[in-house]
């Protein structure tokens, strides 16, 4: 028996899922920035070497994504604005990994309760319920990657202002937060460009893997 409610439960946990794993990509994977430490000129940005914007950036980063941790920039001098733009991203950075969680654990549960016959995912126009995911996906992000490509400063603007909405204190006076100077907004459209990539990688890969599916199904008829 086909059920429409776990079946939209089952679309939607796939597509946090798709989302979350993207958006830890440039979070988890540190060596991202350290590779843009010298291409960026970083340590001449901000009068540091290698190790120290290495050292500074794992700090923040602990703070941002451990249990526990004491806010520190390093060597970097930072202010109480500063600190509480941080604090709000980290409540961000939480949001995502128990999202991410709850939708892995939604989707292997309703997968076992699907093996078992319990249920039945719809099949919209006759595909696994993923390509229908997958498809939008792919439609919407390669629409907003195509509109971010025309303008990223003012991309970058406006996502602060939905996500911290009220605030200004994301934007940074260099003189006082001296971090920001290590991380450029070079830095931050190569994590959007990683997030996008991962996102349409991830949904193309279903896609096909689903119209390879249907031919062999269609073949055997």
């Amino acid at each position: 028996m086909k059920n429409k409610l776990l079946s939209g439960v089952f679309a939607v946990a796939l597509a946090i899922l798709i989302l979350t794993t993207s958006i830890g990509l440039p979070i988890y994977f540190r060596p991202f920035y350290y590779m843009h430490i010298n291409p960026l000129d970083i340590p001449a940005r901000t009068g540091m070497d290698y190790e120290t914007v290495k050292e500074g950036y794992d700090a923040v980063l602990d703070y941002l994504t451990l249990p526990g941790k004491e806010f520190s920039t390093g060597e970097f001098p930072h202010s109480e604005e500063g600190y509480d733009h941080f604090k709000d991203c980290k409540a961000l950075f939480n949001l995502n990994v128990i999202m991410l969680f709850i939708s892995l654990t939604a989707l292997i549960t309703l997968y076992i309760l699907n093996r078992k016959k319990v249920f039945s995912l719809c099949r919209p126009y006759g595909m696994h319920i993923s390509f229908a995911v997958s498809t939008w996906l792919l439609a919407i992000f390669a629409a907003l990657a195509l509109i971010v490509s025309i303008n990223f400063s003012k991309a970058f603007e406006v996502f602060h202002t939905l996500f911290f909405p009220g605030k200004d204190n994301w934007i940074f006076d260099s003189r006082k937060d001296m971090i920001i100077r290590a991380l450029p907004q070079e830095f931050f459209r190569n994590c959007a460009i990683l997030i996008v990539s991962s996102i349409l990688i991830q949904t193309i890969t279903m896609i096909a893997v689903n119209l390879t599916l249907r031919k062999k199904r269609n073949s055997k008829l």
